[in-house]
């Protein structure tokens, strides 16, 4: 009987997992999903320059899957029986069976985190979110005032990019903790050199609790007016595989093993954001596009090696560090030791962000866009 691989999610580890599944078991009698709630791959590093009117928002999938072999279903997931192996889709009647499933729905910004967020922030975790704010932009007069809260590498591109597109608006940075905490020092004077050149305000260990229709309100006591307020603070996965009795960690991203399979249910594999991967380090992997990637890969040949009677292999994913676009012709690359450490040396300016330019393009490549 032909074996069915399901792959829920086309981000960067789920479009990768199906076309190198189907490419590496063409011949076999072996048929690919890919269900994607959108018919648009989307380069989520690049929300940033979505907001900001730099890049278009995504391409069809069609394209990108073109000649693959992979089946695309358009359809968001409403629930995954893992007894039955069945996804059955929102507002699409019957279900989809599966033999092995690759779950890779990614994660979203947290738009619960705080009172007010959901009614008056924005976020560039998703072309959606990009494009409201883009067009909430378009509507800002000169001065207005920006908050972008959190200073990961979300935060800080959106803070520069939005800086460097409009430097007609005031915009302010605001960080839990410290501009560039976690990088090494050279990396972080970089950062506060570009942030005071571009004019961006950084409020330094401040945690926001409330946003309002006009500002911010944080624990210390500070209030910040604002006519726009993005969200880069946190994410979240969805809660699709807690609630299908799949194991999961406390945030609810999918436990798996270090073939990347879920430790509940081994015909599921889990990659991307939405699960919580081993590194070659021993800790788990980060939310990035880095680790998506390998993740998806693996997946795929772990897949075909085991369809084929072969053992499986761990997944060797490594941190390799950050590059971090700080607009359109600047940029910091920090390299990491094991263990997620930087290392002392950081390259900036415009031969980073030709680096960032390139990395972008060839994850879009690699992923098959």
């Amino acid at each position: 009987m032909t074996h069915h691989i399901v792959v829920l999610g086309a981000g960067y580890a789920g479009l990768t997992a199906a076309r190198r599944a189907a490419k590496l078991l063409r011949g076999s009698d072996v048929r690919v999903t890919l269900v994607n709630r959108s018919e648009r791959f989307v380069e989520r590093v690049r929300l940033h320059q979505v907001a900001a009117r730099q890049v278009p928002p995504g391409q069809p999938l069609s394209r990108a899957l073109a000649g693959s072999g992979v089946d695309l279903v358009v359809g968001e997931v409403a629930e995954i029986d893992a007894e039955a192996r069945a996804v059955t889709l929102i507002d699409r009647p019957g279900r989809i069976t599966y033999d092995s499933l690759v779950y890779a729905l990614g994660s979203t910004a947290d738009l619960d985190a705080v009172p007010g967020l959901r009614e008056h922030g924005f976020a560039v975790a998703d072309v959606e979110g990009a494009t409201r704010l883009r067009e909430r932009l378009d509507e800002l007069p000169a001065g207005a005032g920006v908050v972008v809260v959190g200073a990961g590498l979300t935060g800080v591109e959106v803070a520069a990019e939005l800086a460097e597109a409009r430097p007609d608006l005031s915009v302010e940075l605001v960080t839990r903790s410290e501009l560039g905490d976690g990088l090494s020092p050279g990396a972080r004077r970089h950062l506060s050199r570009t942030f005071a050149r571009l004019g961006v305000r950084v409020r330094e260990h401040q945690r926001v609790t409330a946003v309002e229709r006009d500002g911010v309100v944080t624990a210390e006591g500070l209030r910040l007016g604002c006519t726009a307020l993005v969200w880069a603070g946190g994410f979240r996965v969805p809660p699709l595989a807690a609630r299908s009795a799949l194991r999961t960690d406390e945030l609810g991203r999918l436990v798996v093993d270090a073939r990347l399979r879920s430790v509940s249910h081994p015909e599921v594999y889990g990659v991307g954001d939405s699960a919580s991967g081993p590194t070659v380090t021993g800790g788990e992997t980060r939310m990035s596009c880095q680790a998506a990637l390998p993740m998806g890969r693996h997946a795929a040949v772990d897949l075909a090696r085991t369809l084929r009677g072969r053992a499986g292999k761990p997944a060797r994913i490594r941190d390799l560090g950050l590059d971090v676009a700080l607009g359109r012709r600047n940029a910091v690359v920090q390299l990491f030791r094991g263990g997620g450490r930087p290392v002392g040396a950081v390259l900036t300016g415009p031969p980073a962000a030709w680096i960032k330019h390139r990395v972008v393009r060839v994850a879009a490549w690699l992923a098959g866009a």
